[in-house]
C-alpha cells in the first residue's frame, strides 16, 4: 500500500539498521578492550561467574604471598636455632675437656670464661631474634612461644594452618636455662661468672644437661622445617589452582578476536546494506506524487 503518513518498508529498514548498528558497536568495543563481557547486559550469568573467579584468584595471590613470608620467617627461626646448636655443641666440648683429669684448676677457669661468654650469646640469640621486629623466640613474649600461630593459606576461612610450639619452646628455654647461669631467656645478663666447668664434679654432670638441650632444639627445629614444607607445598599448589582459574576466568572474559573480528565484518556489510535499502524506501513516497499528476 501506498501512503504518505506511513512508510513501512522505511520503517522496517531503519529497524534493521538500528539493531545492526547496536551489533557493530558491541563488537568494536570488545575488540577495543579485549573482554568479550564488557557489562552485565554482554553476559549476566558469565559476568557472575567471572567475578566470583576473579576474587578467587586475588584472594589466593594474597595467600601465597602469606606462605612465603610464613616461610621467610620459618628459615629466621631455624637458622638462629643451627647457631644455638652449634653454641651448645662447644658449650659441650668444654665441658667434656673440663670434665677430664687432665685439665687444672687454671684450664678450667678460662675454660669457664668461654662457656659464660656462649651462655650470654644464648640469651642474646632466644632474646632479640625477631622477624619483622616482633621477637621469635623471648621467654614470655615471644610469637613461637607466646601460643598457637595460624597461617592463612588461602582464599577461604576454612583455609588455615595452625602451629603451636608454645610447648616445646617452654622446655627448650627450661634445658637452656639448665646448661648456663648467665642464660636468661627474658633478655636479662645475668652476673658472672658461672661455676658449671670449675666447681667439683659439675663438669660431668652438665654433659648430660647440654646433651638434652641439644635434643630439644633438635625438636623445634625439626618441627619448624616440617612447617615449612608444608608452607612450600602450599604454594605449589595455590599457583597450580591460581593459574587454572585465571585461565578459566580467561575463558569466559576474553573475546576471540577471531570470531570477533568476522562478526564485526559482517554487520558492517549489513550496516551498509540497511543504509542503502532504507535510502530506497525513503524514495517510495515520490510514487504518490507521481500519480497525483
Amino acid at each position: 500500500m501506498l501512503s504518505l503518513h506511513t512508510n513501512a518498508s522505511a520503517l522496517s529498514a531503519q529497524n534493521s539498521v538500528g539493531s545492526t548498528q547496536n551489533k557493530l558497536s558491541t563488537s568494536m568495543t570488545r575488540l577495543s578492550t579485549g573482554f568479550r563481557i564488557n557489562s552485565a547486559m554482554d553476559d549476566a550469568a558469565g559476568l557472575q561467574i567471572a567475578t566470583r573467579l576473579k576474587a578467587q584468584t586475588s584472594g589466593m595471590a594474597m595467600a601465597m604471598r602469606n606462605t612465603q613470608n610464613s616461610i621467610s620467617m620459618m628459615q629466621t627461626a631455624e637458622g638462629a636455632f643451627e647457631e644455638v646448636t652449634s653454641i651448645l655443641v662447644r658449650m659441650k666440648d668444654l665441658a667434656t675437656q673440663a670434665a677430664d683429669a687432665s685439665s687444672n684448676a687454671d684450664d678450667k677457669t678460662a675454660m669457664q670464661s668461654e662457656y659464660d661468654a656462649l651462655g650470654l650469646e644464648l640469651t642474646n640469640i632466644m632474646a632479640n631474634t625477631s622477624f619483622g621486629g616482633a621477637a621469635l623466640f623471648k621467654e614470655g613474649g615471644g610469637t613461637l612461644e607466646a601460643g598457637p600461630i595460624n597461617f592463612q593459606i588461602g582464599a577461604s576461612t576454612a583455609e588455615t594452618m595452625e602451629l603451636d610450639l608454645s610447648t616445646a619452646m617452654g622446655d627448650l628455654h627450661t634445658a637452656l636455662g639448665g646448661t648456663s647461669a648467665l642464660y636468661d631467656g627474658t633478655g636479662t645478663v645475668a652476673a658472672g661468672p658461672g661455676t658449671e666447668l670449675t666447681a667439683a664434679g659439675s663438669a660431668n654432670t652438665i654433659i648430660d644437661t647440654i646433651s638434652a638441650a641439644i635434643t630439644e632444639v633438635g625438636e623445634v627445629r625439626s618441627t619448624l622445617g616440617a612447617t615449612s614444607n608444608r608452607l612450600d607445598h602450599v604454594y605449589n599448589n595455590l599457583s597450580n589452582i591460581s593459574t587454572n582459574t585465571k585461565a578459566a576466568t580467561g575463558r569466559i572474559m576474553d573475546v576471540d578476536y577471531a570470531a570477533e573480528s568476522s562478526n564485526m565484518t559482517t554487520q558492517q556489510m549489513l550496516t551498509q546494506a540497511g543504509t542503502a535499502m532504507l535510502k530506497q524506501s525513503n524514495s517510495m513516497s515520490g510514487l504518490v506524487m507521481s500519480l497525483l499528476q
